[in-house]
């Protein structure tokens, strides 16, 4: 089975958002990732966007694309993640990063870690977030990064899945270790021919630690605009967003699926959000369900 969603940056622009997730909803998409920059000054807490949303929808699932663990570490972030998740009746996945822009993480009040040490902390700290979510008595750590002496909140309506939005060759050996997913990045930081690899090294990973790949969810999430004329955007190499009409979106999704274990696809409209996903859940899924040979099952 392949799912599909769409992108929201929060920017104080509400109405327009709630327009796009009701579209989404509407036309049968699975997905909505929510930016989680909290040092943007031009974007809105993520976490209070996804809630939000959430409480507008039904059956939408809802995932911030991706959370910098070293600014809502992982003690505040459980209790958080499961709240969002009861409330919303098991519709809240984790996206997970190291934090990718280290200058602005500091420049927030984080921590300055080498890129070394912040993948050493999203290890410990994705421990220390299933330990909070287990339900257990009491969670004591005492680790190189995380220490913990506490009761867990509530625990989640389910079992919440970790996506890590991994791009190094350690990160995605963690990826395939740990995670229950990949939030593979968009082109402009792992351009479309540096998917293949860094998802074998994500297989080998995984069954190197005696687990099955298949168990780690992939997720392509790709820039773009749906046209009503043919594009020559390079999906093979490079990292341009991808611009062409629903069947050229078809024929990139179906070479991702046959050729690559992706079993989810976040579409990031350049503009336009509100007709593009639109556009995107009518146009642009069925298709892709056609060519897979399972025919539309949105409709």
């Amino acid at each position: 089975m392949v799912d599909f969603g769409v992108q929201v940056t929060p920017t104080p622009d509400l109405a327009e958002h709630r327009e796009v997730v009701a579209a989404a909803e509407e036309g049968g998409l699975t997905y909505v990732g929510v930016q989680d920059h909290p040092y943007a000054p031009a974007q809105l807490d993520a976490m209070a966007v996804i809630g939000d949303l959430m409480s507008r929808t039904e059956r939408l699932r809802f995932f911030p694309d991706v959370t910098p663990l070293p600014l809502r570490p992982p003690t505040m972030l459980a209790n958080l993640a499961a709240t969002l998740d009861r409330v919303s009746g098991g519709r809240f996945e984790l996206g997970l990063g190291a934090g990718g822009i280290p200058r602005a993480i500091k420049g927030f009040g984080g921590p300055d870690r080498t890129p070394g040490e912040a993948i050493g902390a999203l290890e410990e700290g994705i421990g220390l977030l299933r330990r909070l979510w287990s339900g257990t008595e009491r969670v004591v750590a005492d680790g190189k990064y995380y220490a913990a002496n506490t009761r867990p909140g509530p625990p989640p309506a389910h079992d919440i899945g970790i996506w890590i939005g991994s791009i190094g060759p350690r990160s995605l050996r963690l990826t395939g270790r740990l995670a229950d997913g990949w939030a593979a990045p968009i082109p402009s930081y792992l351009p479309y021919q540096d998917l293949a690899p860094a998802n074998a090294i994500i297989d080998e990973a995984a069954k190197a630690a005696g687990r099955d790949p298949a168990d780690v969810l992939r997720i392509a999430q790709i820039v773009g605009t749906v046209t009503d004329g043919p594009g020559d955007t390079d999906t093979t190499h490079g990292d341009a967003p991808l611009r062409g009409t629903p069947g050229q979106w078809a024929d990139f999704v179906t070479e991702l699926v046959t050729r690559q274990p992706f079993r989810a696809f976040v579409f990031w409209p350049e503009g336009d959000p509100l007709e593009q996903t639109i556009r995107f859940a009518r146009d642009v899924v069925p298709e892709v369900e056609t060519r897979l040979n399972r025919g539309p099952t949105r409709r």
